[in-house]
């Protein structure tokens, strides 16, 4: 007989844990198998059954029948079965019911220790189906111990690692903070699942933005294209489809609060959001953003482009070690090559009527206008005025 309350308290456990209390049954019966098999010695094969409804248990032991056992409690000889039953022929199953008094404390430390394990597992299993939902999202965590340069962080009860290369150069860590983190990939592995997240992927700041900027949330606003080298800058095109709305106003927000938000998380990396625009010609000038592009000249077959600054904007343009170039090809889509406004051979620039300049060659081009008229560029970097 099973204790009435052993069973209210697995009923209650199913109401709090929202597992089903057949679960933990069902993982008692086999480790009360083990048990009894350990505690009694015996080599024959052993069932559990737990019944609710009579508040029993039955432990019953199993034997094949065979034409003669040889020393194996598994087996029992056809002459020995008949003893019991004379219908019993090779081959067949004889069960008994066996029970022994000493074995109720044992019952009660296993039934114990299986329903705690139990519990950790569906537990565990359910924070992990929960995650699995929120790949390629945000979320948030804490940092629960620094071993040398990974970081653990927990989410959801669950454990999980921010390897180094996931980390910006920028981030600085200490148990207890609290911080967000985007979920890559969900791993199951030999040693259970494994959750692997970062802080350097674009789609960190994408997140970063669709929480900030409610016209990104609501798709008003849409990020077209973002790229990153984390702890240094991200750049970000974005467009609307509503002529009512600024795209790249609505990403920066009131006196830059919304960006600054981002940057905040970011701890100060630069950010430059430019309005996305179908003409590649149009888009490439604004993906060299903080600089100002005069000229666009584009190679079709070969996807490139050149680039046409006025000198003082070079180094802006190209940026340290190549950063902004390599950043605004890989928004575009395009192979970029920047080069000076001296650099134009005399002979390949003439005034055109109204007094603006053009470059004559055959492939295609676009003048853009002066940055100080309107549709200039709109960008925002915390360090406009800096050659990068």
């Amino acid at each position: 007989m099973v204790n009435k309350d052993f069973f209210a308290a697995l009923e209650e456990l199913e109401r709090e844990k929202h597992i089903k209390k057949e679960i933990f049954i069902e993982a008692l019966e086999t480790a009360l198998a083990i048990a009894y098999k350990k505690h009694s010695g015996t080599s024959k094969a052993v069932s559990v059954k737990l019944s609710p409804k009579s508040n029993t248990i039955r432990i019953v032991a199993f034997q094949t029948v065979v034409e003669t056992a040889v020393e194996n409690e598994g087996e029992i000889s056809l002459e020995d079965a008949r003893l019991i039953d004379k219908k019993y022929k090779a081959g067949d199953i004889v069960s008994e019911e066996v029970f022994s008094k000493e074995f109720g404390r044992i019952a009660a430390q296993t039934a114990k220790q299986v329903i705690m394990q139990k519990l950790r597992e569906v537990e565990s299993e359910n924070a992990i189906n929960e995650l699995s939902q929120k790949e390629d999202e945000l979320v948030a965590c804490i940092v629960r111990r620094i071993d040398g340069k990974n970081v653990y962080v927990e989410i959801n009860r669950l454990e999980a690692v921010l390897m180094p290369q996931d980390q910006s150069p920028l981030d600085r860590f200490n148990v207890g903070d609290r911080i967000k983190v985007y979920v890559k990939k969900i791993k199951t592995g030999p040693k259970g699942p494994q959750i692997i997240v970062s802080r350097t992927v674009a789609g960190f700041v994408k997140r970063l933005f669709e929480l900030e900027v409610p016209e990104i949330a609501s798709g008003q606003v849409v990020i077209k294209a973002i790229v990153r080298e984390a702890g240094y800058r991200t750049k970000m095109a974005v467009w609307s489809g509503d002529s009512g709305i600024d795209p790249v106003g609505a990403c920066v927000g009131n006196r830059g609060m919304r960006v600054h938000a981002v940057v905040a998380q970011l701890d100060g990396e630069k950010i430059d959001i430019v309005q996305w625009d179908e003409d590649s010609l149009e888009f490439i000038a604004r993906a060299l953003s903080p600089a100002k592009v005069v000229m666009v000249q584009v190679n079709d077959e070969e996807r490139s482009a050149k680039a046409i600054v006025m000198d003082e904007m070079l180094s802006l343009a190209i940026g340290r070690d190549g950063q902004n170039a390599r950043l605004a090809a890989r928004l575009t889509g395009w192979k970029i090559d920047v080069k000076p406004y001296s650099s134009l051979a005399p002979a390949a620039v003439e005034t055109d009527t109204e007094g603006g300049e053009h470059v004559v060659e055959d492939e295609p081009i676009i003048v853009i206008p002066d940055p100080a008229a309107d549709g200039a560029l709109d960008i925002f970097d915390e360090d406009l005025g800096e050659l990068d």
